[in-house]
């Protein structure tokens, strides 16, 4: 300090660079910025020169001193959040997909707040636009879940474009408070939970059948924003055997396609009739047709497909049809 003071000569390089070498390496041991700087100020006072007229060029070696010093700090801490980073991306890559021995991944889960020994359940919301990780809206969301409950017991993180909360299966309000908050976050959300499922493998399985329902509820046209896969586990069911389900649909709904128009109105029209509990008024409203023209398309099909809709006998079968020709996409997609 004295020397530089007294010569006016600005830091050199190798001094600049002992100076950040020493801020990472201040930073890697875990100490705070703050109490640092302090430090420094405190040690320059001490070694204040006394030759009048030297404090701008003491002050400026100081200035120098800490700039380098503080680069070198925030560069470590740069190089360690990208680390972190990188290290929970694979851990939540291997959770999703099971890549990864269920032993090791249990051991890893603890360091970002899961026990795999319990049962978990996941919940995964999707938009109209793909979610960023780390984008204004998936923080919105985690700041308002880590804002009700503790955050060392959830993990909240993004995957194809997807936010998708992983929470222990014994924790229902977790995955509903962040179902709820996707949903006033982003316009024309749709939010699954999956059921809790034991294990280290157990975050997988439920994962896993969220996608499914989210498939399901998106080919069914399910307006509800937030559904359980345990409410659906019906059509994964009657998905499972598609020919018989084609079989199904051609030989109880084939005969629509010879209607004026199409299969598809009449289609629409008993979709609607089933989804309002068979209530003729509430159908028609949901048309936007009178209730008269929805009897006539009711009659119509009566008379196409020999089953009356508005009889319990022959419901069942039109209803499961139905659920088959929206699984399959029919009419639009041959069977």
């Amino acid at each position: 300090m004295t020397e530089v003071a007294a010569t006016g000569r600005r830091l050199s390089r190798e001094e600049l660079r002992v100076r950040r070498a020493l801020g990472e390496q201040a930073a890697e041991a875990g100490h705070g910025l703050r109490a640092l700087v302090v430090a420094h100020l405190a040690a320059a006072r001490a070694a204040w020169p006394d030759t009048r007229g030297s404090a701008g060029s003491a002050l400026a070696a100081v200035e120098q001193a800490v700039d380098a010093f503080a680069e070198g700090y925030e560069r470590a801490q740069r190089l360690a959040v990208r680390r972190e980073e990188a290290a929970r991306r694979e851990f939540i890559d291997d959770l999703l997909h099971g890549r990864s021995g269920l032993g090791r991944l249990a051991e890893r889960a603890d360091r970002f707040g899961l026990r795999l020994s319990r049962a978990h359940a996941v919940a995964v919301a999707e938009g109209p636009a793909a979610y960023a990780e780390g984008g204004s809206v998936a923080r919105r969301v985690e700041a308002a879940v880590v804002a009700r409950f503790d955050s060392r017991s959830f993990l909240i993180t993004t995957k194809n474009g997807r936010l998708l909360c992983v929470a222990p299966g014994d924790e229902d309000e977790i995955l509903t408070h962040f179902a709820q908050q996707a949903y006033a976050a982003t316009d024309g959300v749709r939010v699954v939970i999956g059921r809790p499922q034991p294990g280290p493998g157990g975050v997988v399985q439920s994962y896993e059948e969220a996608l499914t329902a989210l498939e399901m509820a998106a080919r069914l046209g399910l307006s509800e924003p937030v559904l359980r896969a345990a409410d659906l586990l019906v059509y994964p069911v009657l998905a499972r055997d598609r020919q018989a389900m084609a079989d199904l649909v051609q030989h109880t709904l084939g005969p629509l396609a010879s209607a004026r128009g199409g299969a598809g109105p009449l289609l629409d029209t008993l979709t609607a009739y089933f989804d309002s509990g068979c209530v003729a008024a509430e159908a028609a409203r949901r048309l936007s047709l009178s209730v008269r023209a929805l009897t006539y398309r009711l009659e119509r099909i009566h008379k196409l497909t020999d089953a009356n809709p508005a009889d319990p006998a022959d419901r069942y079968m039109l209803q499961t049809a139905v659920i088959g020709a929206r699984l399959l996409g029919w009419p639009d997609r041959p069977l």
